[in-house]
């Protein structure tokens, strides 16, 4: 009631009855799932209360909620994660799922994941057999080390390692390698979690051998070494190379771990070999950890690669359980051991994208933007440019690769260059790409089969009528 005496009235009372708004959603789209429209609808009244009682009264119609409610609905039907276009350049988006696997490899993992199969048997013998042996043999050949494991990510190779090796004692490592990288993940919260005490020595920029062997006491349980996987140190710094720590190591009787981040089992050309996960298991590593949806091109796993006492210590751990790969993510990655054994590295993904050459990314170009022209000639200018796109994924901070874009800019202000990213990004196949002066780049390198028509519809939805 306000001042006058009169009854206020309350705009939630406009609002259609829920059954009311299911019925307009499932006449708009048919098709759309009973679920999902029923899910839309509900969702998008509950905003729409909230919104009227937190601010002043707002016209409500119809036609608006249903289309709000449409929109809601599609996306709770999509399913998750759905295929996008990377033209970014990025190899190893983190963002979009890092590395994708092989043909072969998804193949498998699909073959693994809708069969019974032989995970934990042993044929020969006929009772219970070792899930990670067929995967564990692969990397001792590739690697040369003494064993071998992998669990679900590196970081829980990093947690299991320091919960194994370290718990209740002291860690030692460098400030100027307490990354934090994607998502607010940090080197220091890892170790909290494994029980170990994080000795922090040196300072940001400049870590001496004397600083490790000072620190090292009675409660000292491991020395490490972490890549700095996503920043580069410049200018006035030192660091203690894997060779002078195994020393150090050597001398204390302590295990020496490197979490390498993004580690390779192949030397690829134009990569840094700091990455080369074999020559760091030369240079005196005792273990070394890495990701395999990273620079090895396989699916989410992460890799320890070092001495046998120390990866038997690991895998008899209880927390070893809890970390275990899957039946689909082991034949998966089994596949993708198997083809760089054999040579069949250009099969993978990800090393195939590495290893185009300029005049494959010219022939890319110049394909993807005749395609383009003839999509919205009067509407784009297109052009093909040289540009440097970063590896990403936090595999080799530093590190820009040659490649080639074709770039889209409005003709005559016809759409700004963030309205066209946007635009492409609500087609059905989303196409990612990135934003420069005015212009989207849709970067030829990491377009997988597939993608060039995915990018020209895409296109002509972005100027349909």
């Amino acid at each position: 009631m306000d001042s006058s005496g009169k009854v206020k009235h309350d705009p939630r009372r406009d609002l259609p009855q829920a059954d009311r708004l299911i019925r307009c959603v499932r006449d708009a789209d048919p098709a759309l799932a009973s679920w999902a429209a029923a899910a839309g609808a509900r969702a998008t009244l509950r905003r729409a209360r909230e919104a009227l009682e937190a601010g002043p009264e707002r016209p409500v119609s119809l036609s608006g909620l249903t289309d709000a409610a449409l929109r809601e609905a599609r996306r709770l039907a999509r399913g998750h994660p759905h295929r996008v276009v990377n033209a970014t350049g990025v190899v190893l988006h983190t963002n979009l799922g890092r590395a994708p696997i092989a043909a072969g490899a998804a193949a498998a993992a699909a073959a693994a994941a809708s069969t019974y199969t032989d995970l934990e048997l042993d044929l020969g013998e006929g009772r219970r057999g070792d899930r990670l042996s067929a995967v564990a043999d692969k990397l001792v050949l590739l690697s040369g080390a003494e064993a071998a494991h992998a669990v679900n990510n590196c970081a829980a190779a990093l947690l299991l390692a320091l919960d194994t090796l370290a718990r209740g004692k002291e860690v030692i490592v460098s400030r100027g390698e307490l990354v934090e990288i994607g998502g607010s993940f940090r080197i220091p919260e890892i170790v909290e979690r494994a029980g170990v005490r994080l000795r922090e020595v040196g300072t940001t920029n400049r870590t001496h051998p004397i600083d490790y062997e000072r620190a090292i006491g009675p409660q000292t349980g491991a020395l490490l070494k972490v890549h700095r996987s996503n920043f580069d140190l410049r200018g006035f710094t030192s660091e203690v190379g894997l060779e002078t720590l195994r020393r150090i190591g050597a001398s204390s009787g302590l295990p020496v771990i490197e979490d390498l981040g993004s580690g390779t089992l192949l030397e690829a050309p134009g990569l840094a070999p700091e990455g080369h996960a074999p020559s760091r298991l030369r240079l005196g590593a005792d273990l070394v950890l890495f990701s395999a949806d990273k620079l090895l091109g396989g699916p989410q796993a992460g890799i320890v690669l070092g001495r046998r006492t120390l990866v038997a210590a690991m895998r008899a751990s209880p927390l070893d359980r809890a970390l275990r790969l899957d039946k689909q993510t082991l034949a998966a990655l089994d596949w993708t051991l198997a083809a760089l054994l054999e040579g069949r590295e250009q099969e993978i993904p990800t090393l195939r994208m590495l290893s185009l050459s300029e005049d494959e990314l010219d022939a890319r170009a110049r394909s993807l933007a005749q395609r383009l022209c003839g999509c919205a000639a009067s509407r784009l200018v297109v052009e093909i440019a040289a540009e440097r796109a970063p590896l990403g994924g936090g595999s080799l901070p530093g590190v820009a690769l040659e490649t080639r874009v074709v770039r889209l800019r409005g003709a005559a202000g016809r759409i700004s260059a963030d309205g066209l990213a946007q635009a492409l990004r609500s087609a059905e196949v989303p196409v990612i790409a990135r934003v420069h002066e005015d212009a989207v780049l849709l970067d030829v390198r990491t377009l997988l089969p597939g993608d060039e028509e995915a990018i020209e519809a895409a296109l002509r939805f972005a100027f349909a009528p």
